[in-house]
């Protein structure tokens, strides 16, 4: 109830504060090396030598005073000294465990470099070395053995006011599989993101790996495997344990704290999130975070095409979490074109594992069979293609090279402008690369992809720089938005409303130059302007809980930002508060 009355107090207030001159004390009772051990407290070497004689850590450092331009520097020096992509990982993940704000500046100093080392396509890696690089933890750790305790388990967390967890229970980790507890990379590398994309305090945010156990042989005969040794629960159990986590963190930190589903099995990834979207603040970012970041790549794709979505023939090669969900929020989107639902699912095929999804097959799920179709079944991709002659393949299967060279130049045959879309991630599992989409189609291909691919340059020396459908382009927005709101439940609509505000955001430039989504240098402003929309849509459709309505949203927004500046320490005789870390705002 006191979180809840200070979140309320008045976001015109905030809003109002903010535009002020501020000057930031924290008060601290930690003392010593306590505090050049709390990675959220140190300052390195930056620490004053009033502040080192007051919190006792006077001797602790070198005498040398150096701000944090300098720190930055020898950061990025001993970076580029770094053989490979893991060693990089292990380096950043080494300063967001020593100084939280000197981590977050590296990353806001060249968000393109350093995103494919924290995320996709570096943590896939990190992940499938979890347990040789692993040294400090970081996250929450619930095993199946918990279950009537998870509450317990909460409170031993120490920040009490969190407002977004993302959750996995490493089953299928990118397209790599059941990585058990060692998938936790995600999550930590997804917050992350919030705090770096979406500029939200990352003391704010709670990573949790669910260990349930895991069915990869290959784990549970590693030594260093850092989870239950043991084989993944199911049934019942399995969904005890949701149940009991979901009221659990709810009970704890609000029903509008955000909880983020990520690398869930298709098995059940679709049944929780019908389950709890209606109950819960809570969405599942493979599914709708990206349909979001797919659908808005294939809104700027119809300002090249000069058409409507409901003008294209979409196939997909896969048939699981993403698929679904893209293929659900396109149908979404005809339909505000005007189309009739039932026209919309016959615009949309799926290849699974088996071939094509058509009537009368066998085994088809619930969430197949609305995109089966009359048509005689075919096994081959290249046969779908040459058959239906689509406008657009997504590929989000993880079946690396899926889209041949045949099949490229299929799609250039019979379009002027063909939309291939390999968004599976890691890199190793793309479809097709930039180059081969761009070279087989003459530069006529309108192309995004999961991983980052560098530029591409053709003979006749056109260069393209390939659109990345990152979902950093939606879930921080969307994570900001609906926590600066306080929404409760996140309805499809504000998928397809980020997904609309993303594809707008998208210049005529970026264009030119062959990008189907903004600069990743720009995306916290992309953040900020999704979460603005958000918010507008939140509050006409009643969906916001925080009152009053903030009238300037985008500049309430940059109220609640994360600063990496360091805040001064107050050295005064002022009595030290309960909490460990208490951050005082004072006009200066």
């Amino acid at each position: 109830m006191a979180r809840a009355l200070v979140r309320r107090e008045s976001a015109e207030t905030e809003m109002h504060k903010s535009a002020e001159k501020r000057k930031t004390f924290v008060y601290t009772k930690k003392k010593g090396y306590d505090v050049t051990r709390n990675p959220r407290l140190n300052k390195g070497m930056a620490f004053s030598l009033e502040e080192r004689l007051q919190l006792g850590t006077h001797g602790l450092l070198p005498p040398c005073f150096i701000d944090q331009d300098v720190q930055l520097l020898r950061v990025l020096k001993n970076y580029d000294m770094k053989t490979d992509d893991l060693d990089r990982y292990v380096f950043l993940m080494g300063l967001q465990d020593q100084n939280e704000k000197l981590f977050y500046r590296v990353l806001a100093s060249d968000i393109e470099r350093f995103m494919p080392i924290i995320y996709t396509p570096t943590v896939g890696l990190a992940c499938q070395q979890y347990g040789r690089i692993y040294t400090r933890p970081r996250g929450l750790f619930i095993t199946i053995h918990d279950r009537g305790h998870i509450s317990t388990l909460l409170q031993n967390w120490p920040e009490k006011d969190i407002r977004a967890v993302c959750v996995t229970d490493g089953e299928r980790i990118l397209g790599l599989g059941d990585l058990g507890c060692d998938g936790m990379g995600i999550p930590v590398g997804k917050l992350a993101l919030y705090t770096a994309c979406g500029g939200m305090p990352p003391h704010q945010c709670l990573p949790v790996m669910l260990d349930v156990g895991t069915d990869n042989e290959k784990l549970l005969q590693d030594p260093l495997y850092i989870g239950l040794k043991r084989r993944r629960e199911r049934g019942q159990a399995y969904d005890d344990l949701l149940d009991e986590f979901m009221k659990a963190v709810s009970d704890r930190y609000g029903m509008d704290c955000l909880i983020q589903f990520e690398d869930f099995a298709n098995i059940n990834a679709f049944r929780l999130l019908t389950k709890y979207r209606n109950k819960y603040c809570t969405f599942n970012d493979d599914i709708q975070g990206t349909a979001a970041v797919a659908v808005a790549g294939l809104l700027v794709a119809l300002r090249i095409t000069k058409t409507k979505l409901c003008d294209h023939t979409i196939v997909f090669q896969g048939a699981g979490e993403a698929a679904m969900g893209i293929a659900d929020l396109i149908t979404m989107a005809m339909r505000k074109e005007g189309l009739a639902e039932g026209e919309c699912l016959k615009k949309i095929w799926m290849v699974d594992s088996k071939g094509l999804i058509v009537k009368g097959r066998d085994h088809l799920t619930h969430e197949k069979e609305r995109f089966a179709h009359e048509h005689p079944h075919m096994v081959k991709l290249e046969d779908v293609v040459r058959k239906l002659k689509p406008t657009a393949i997504i590929g989000v299967a993880a079946v690396a090279g899926a889209f041949t060279e045949q099949i490229i130049k299929d799609m250039a045959s019979f379009n002027e402008r063909p939309i291939i879309f390999a968004l599976s991630n890691p890199t190793s599992k793309a479809e097709c690369t930039a180059e081969q989409c761009y070279t087989l189609t003459e530069g006529r291909g309108i192309f995004a992809s999961g991983s980052p691919f560098d530029p591409v340059t053709l003979p006749d020396g056109r260069t393209f720089h390939p659109g990345q459908g990152n979902n950093a382009y939606i879930f921080p927005g969307i994570g900001l938005g609906v926590t600066a709101c306080s929404i409760r439940h996140i309805s499809e609509e504000i998928f397809l409303t980020a997904a609309e505000t993303l594809a707008h955001l998208v210049t005529d430039k970026d264009l030119s130059e062959g990008r189907l989504y903004p600069s990743l240098s720009s995306i916290r402003d992309v953040s900020r302007k999704l979460a603005a929309k958000i918010m507008e849509y939140a509050y006409e459709h009643n969906m916001a809980t925080l009152q009053p309505e903030p009238s300037d949203k985008e500049e309430y927004l940059k109220s609640l930002i994360y600063s990496t500046d360091y805040e001064e320490f107050a050295v005064d005789s002022y009595r030290w508060p309960e909490d460990s870390m208490t951050v005082q705002t004072c006009k200066l």
